[in-house]
Parts: structure tokens; sequence; C-alpha cells
């Protein structure tokens, strides 16, 4: 970082640190102990798609790594399209095997980082639901380093339970790096896994 990025005010980016995924078995812990959300065994990760044949390689080097994985019951890793045009790529492991779903995750961010699509990849979330049936989220920035939790009230509308969500960073300080700039808790609609 030189002189004109202080005065201008720049900062140098956080390095990706994809290993803090690896935190989130034991934060699942804290947080049904604490807030009384377990996790579904869903998991997803979120990238802009580029068109090319090097990126179908990741692709498909991705899902032959996680359908191979016989754990999963035969059940293929799923890629979808949102409305913003993001791909997402699904992951599902049994309720109680957060640590598979986290190793899933992390081998798919890994594959399209070393492919050379780092730039490209936006977040990786799990999912979690409580006894009333309340979906969350936790979210990992990619390019930030951090998680935040992101809570839609149940029912269709696009309308976050913000209380919730404060709570859960409470709850989960001492477990995962949280994302301190709340203007960067963005919302992930309908995004899978949720």
């Amino acid at each position: 970082m030189g002189l004109l990025d202080v005065i201008l005010g720049r900062s140098k980016p956080v390095r990706p640190d994809l290993d803090q995924l690896f935190a989130v078995p034991s934060a699942a812990l804290t947080l049904q102990a604490g807030a009384g959300f377990t996790p579904t065994g869903l998991g997803s990760v979120c990238f802009a798609g580029v068109e090319g044949g090097s990126f179908a390689r990741v692709q498909q080097d991705v899902r032959e790594l996680l359908d191979a994985d016989t754990g999963r019951g035969g059940i293929p890793v799923e890629f979808s399209q949102d409305t913003y045009g993001y791909t997402w790529l699904l992951s599902r492991r049994p309720a109680d095997d957060t640590a598979a779903l986290v190793n899933d995750l992390h081998a798919v961010n890994t594959l399209l980082q070393d492919g050379g699509f780092g730039p490209h990849l936006l977040c990786s979330l799990i999912g979690f639901r409580d006894e009333r049936d309340r979906p969350l989220a936790l979210v990992y920035l990619y390019k930030r380093g951090t998680f935040y939790p992101f809570a839609p009230v149940p029912g269709g509308a696009e309308k976050r339970d913000n209380q919730l969500e404060l709570q859960v960073r409470a709850v989960l300080g001492d477990d995962l790096r949280m994302e301190k700039d709340l203007a960067r808790w963005f919302p992930v609609w309908g995004a899978p896994g949720l």
C-alpha cells in the first residue's frame, strides 16, 4: 500500500482465507447451543459464471470430485443460475455431517481459485433451521474472508429478521471471523441451500 492509497483512503484488500470455513463445524455446535439452530446438510458456493473451455473444465472437475464421493449417497451436486446470472453449486450431506459439507465447499472454492477463477468467487453458505423451521445461513464472503448471518423471514416475502442476525453474530463472535461492516451483509434471496 502506497502513500497515495493512504491519502485517498484506499485499503489493501483482505486475502481470502478459505481455511476459515473449517471453523464452521464447531461454530454449528455453538449456534445450536446458543440459538437453537441446527445444520440442514445443505451448502452452496456462488460464483460469477464465465464462458470458455477452461471454466467448463473446472466445472466438470468440481462435479466429478463431488459426485464421486460415495458418502453423498449417489446424490449429484446441482448447478443452477439465479436471476442475476450467478452460478450456484449446491452440495447435500447428512444434516449431522457438517464437516463433510464444509470439505465440499472448501474443495469447490479451492478448485475454482486454483483454476484462476478466484476473482469470480462471491460467497459460500451453509444452511441451518430451528425448531420453528426458520431458515438461517452462515455466509462466507470469499473476498473479505469473513462470515455473516442471513435470516430471511419465512413466507416468500423478501424480508430479513435483522434481530436474529444480530443475535447470531453475538453468539458466534468468538467462533468465526464475523463481518463488521453491516452494509456488506448482502441478502441472498432464494439461494440454493437456504
